[in-house]
């Protein structure tokens, strides 16, 4: 019997959820990656070597429907990396419902999505990671969805790590600054960012902490100054207004 950790990761056809699945794969761990358009899935799952399933995190049925599949014959899962999520959004004053619904949605309720479809074939030892924002701490002015929705996972994944601490499961916020991704190509300023390759490591380092330890949040930076700071990243959008420093 297949004795490999079982990880399923959301968000997984690119960025943090992708390289999250590159360096679990080259540990040993059966990796499964889901998103919601499979011709991109597909093809990041096997440049990795991970299995890939098309599923919607906002869908229940969707979801559980992969995590199924994802579990396969050994009816488990034992890590799941909730990476997927939206930027968006623009000042209160501007912005439609809708467009509010549907970054919480992508956010925060699919934090409840992927966890109410997991638990139930999660054993004692299994763990979850959620992919936050420092925006939860710093609310961004203009992005007052995106904000709530980081807020509310932050508080939403504390809550339910005293839910199921009984039944020997973990449950890890990683509440990362900018990370240099597509995700930020809409931000009119440079700024100095994390790389997918360090976010990647943390996640799997929180998979390698022991059972019995407690850690609900780990929050991760990059270096403004110093010898290890990096240069700024200069998003398209700060580049078409002729922002570079």
């Amino acid at each position: 019997m297949d004795q490999r950790r079982v990880a399923i990761i959301t968000g997984g056809s690119s960025g943090i959820g992708l390289e999250a699945g590159r360096q679990l794969v080259a540990a040993g761990y059966d990796v499964v990656l889901t998103a919601r358009r499979e011709a991109p899935l597909r093809d990041a799952a096997e440049r990795i070597g991970a299995r890939w399933v098309a599923s919607d995190v906002g869908d229940p049925g969707s979801f559980t429907a992969a995590v199924a599949d994802a579990a396969g014959p050994t009816g488990r899962i034992d890590l799941v990396v909730h990476a997927a999520g939206t930027m968006g959004g623009t000042f209160v004053r501007k912005e439609s419902l809708d467009e509010f619904d549907r970054i919480v949605r992508t956010n925060l309720t699919s934090a409840y999505v992927v966890a109410h479809a997991a638990l139930p074939v999660m054993p004692p030892g299994g763990r979850f990671v959620f992919v936050s924002s420092t925006s939860s701490h710093a609310p961004q002015p203009g992005r007052s969805a995106y904000s709530a929705s980081k807020a509310g996972l932050n508080a939403f994944a504390a809550a339910m790590a005293g839910e199921v601490e009984r039944d020997g499961i973990g449950v890890h916020v990683l509440t990362v600054g900018p990370v240099e991704t597509p995700m930020l190509d809409d931000v009119r300023f440079p700024m100095r960012t994390l790389g997918v390759t360090e976010v990647g490591a943390a996640v799997v380092w929180l998979d390698s902490l022991a059972p019995n330890m407690r850690l609900r949040e780990v929050q991760l930076t990059s270096v403004d100054v110093g010898p290890f700071a990096p240069e700024p990243y200069v998003p398209e959008a700060a580049r078409q207004l002729g922002r570079t420093e």
